[in-house]
């Protein structure tokens, strides 16, 4: 009798019927119980898709030790300089984006996620962070605190962009925003800071970009000067910048393409058309740099993409071997956006870092990653009895500060002992028919090879004693041996 085959597919399963031309047949059952044909269409829109969304992607577990280096140094460096965590909802009211982002700018245009919720709401994926954290030092009364306020965050943020090397629609970002002072030394702070992190995260090569915009009754002569020069020229920039020529002129600055890069390298320089304070402000800001030796250069042409900075403006770049540069990051001044959005006249000043293009850095220069801490411990078990008491033993050694592995699910001792050595563990606790009905376990010193049974009160000292025997020996031949090394290398 021939064996029926079986699909092996057991999220979909195409049906060839006669007069079906293409796509799934399938039936289901009406609230009154009958039957109907659903449409092809709808029949393809279950089909589970197995991958993630184009822009999107899983951090795996070999990644996480990348990942957890940076949110240790994020986390290290915002406590050191005095800053406290706040976390803000992914989803924000759209308007919230549109209207201190700017309407005209690429992200408000061409990347946000937006869509209208059941209730009605247009809402949207956070794109940045500032907007929505500004909206929070509002809402609960953040103003009263003493100044300035510093908060930071970490998390993910979504544009529609072009997916490329280092860049995703979904990617993460460390973000850090002081409220509450104008003085420029906070300026300079807050590119130290930025410039502090990136060095413990062990990237060289290290360039901040400065600029200063001014303020917005400045920059609209600034505005008509850059439109005066670029208007002869009209016909070679791209589409886009000749809409923008009209909309948001100096978003023509920030284009990426070549013919558009080209033709504003000798357009009227921004700072030329500064009002006096943010003139004077922008100098101090260059004095405090120069006092701190950081690398930077005075860029001209740098804007930023985002419609509520003021005066300072600043990006965070990386160059390889070849002169190839990297954004890692940016940020500036915005000391009107809590004004704008309701609340009291308030400065500001924050930054945001790249975390998946600083993680491609890392990868690309060979940082070692993050090290989790290693067992030094292996608990090893014989028998349905000595599994119970292991469970209840490894919990109590955890408690005492001893970092325990395990493999419960390994039958024989063997097999657990090779587990043991191949992870290098200094001692194995082991745990028998015999130990679990005496309340003791053997102790086995895996350096020395020597073993004793002792109590399960006297253990975890037993276990301590034999650790710190080892870290001794190893002391010692370090010592030993630096000097053998010292001496042959002076002869």
């Amino acid at each position: 009798m021939p064996q029926k085959k079986i699909s092996r597919n057991p999220i979909t399963r195409n049906t060839k019927k006669k007069g079906v031309k293409k796509g799934v047949v399938t039936k289901s059952v009406t609230k009154h119980g009958t039957s109907k044909k659903t449409s092809d269409a709808s029949a393809n829109e279950d089909t589970l898709l197995l991958q993630s969304l184009r822009g999107m992607r899983d951090i795996l577990p070999e990644d996480q030790p990348y990942w957890e280096r940076v949110r240790r140094v994020l986390t290290h460096a915002s406590q050191e300089y005095g800053f406290q965590r706040i976390d803000t909802p992914l989803v924000e009211y759209a308007n919230l984006f549109t209207r201190l982002i700017g309407t005209e700018t690429d992200i408000v245009e061409k990347e946000m996620y937006t869509f209208v919720t059941r209730g009605g709401d247009k809402v949207a994926l956070r794109p940045e962070f500032t907007a929505g954290i500004a909206r929070a030092y509002i809402q609960h009364g953040m103003g009263i605190l003493p100044k300035p306020v510093k908060l930071f965050s970490v998390g993910p943020v979504y544009r529609y962009d072009r997916p490329q090397e280092g860049r995703f629609r979904e990617f993460w970002q460390g973000n850090f925003e002081l409220y509450g002072e104008s003085d420029p030394i906070l300026d300079a702070q807050t590119i130290q800071l930025a410039y502090r992190v990136i060095q413990q995260l062990g990237l060289k090569n290290i360039e901040f970009q400065v600029n200063s915009i001014g303020v917005p009754e400045s920059r609209r002569e600034y505005e008509k000067a850059l439109v005066r020069y670029l208007e002869a020229q009209k016909s070679k920039l791209c589409q886009n910048c000749r809409e923008r020529l009209t909309t948001n002129p100096m978003r023509i600055l920030d284009c990426k393409e070549d013919k558009c890069i080209q033709l504003t390298a000798q357009v009227p320089q921004s700072i030329d058309y500064l009002d006096q304070e943010s003139r004077d402000h922008f100098k101090r800001l260059l004095e405090y740099l120069d006092e701190l030796e950081l690398p930077y250069t005075i860029n001209t042409r740098l804007v930023r993409g985002l419609d509520y900075y003021t005066k300072t403006v600043f990006e965070i770049w990386s160059s390889d071997k070849d002169g190839k540069k990297y954004s890692l990051g940016g940020g500036g001044r915005y000391d009107r956006l809590i004004q704008t959005m309701g609340g009291e006249a308030t400065p500001a000043i924050g930054f945001g870092l790249g975390l998946d293009r600083i993680i491609l850095e890392m990868k690309r220069i060979q940082v070692k990653p993050y090290q989790e801490p290693r067992a030094r411990v292996f608990l090893a078990q014989l028998g349905d009895m000595a599994k119970k008491k292991s469970l209840k033993l490894f919990s109590e050694l955890e408690r005492n500060s001893l970092l325990v592995a395990e493999s419960f699910g390994r039958g024989s001792l063997r097999s657990q002992m090779r587990v043991a050595n191949r992870m290098g563990a200094e001692v194995t606790i082991i745990i028998g028919q015999k130990e679990a009905l005496d309340d003791t376990a053997i102790v086995k010193d895996m350096v020395s090879g020597t073993q004793e049974t002792v109590t399960h009160e006297r253990l975890t000292d037993a276990i301590k004693k034999i650790l710190k025997t080892n870290q001794e020996l190893k002391i010692k031949e370090v010592n030993i041996i630096r000097p053998a090394e010292e001496l042959e290398k002076g002869e």
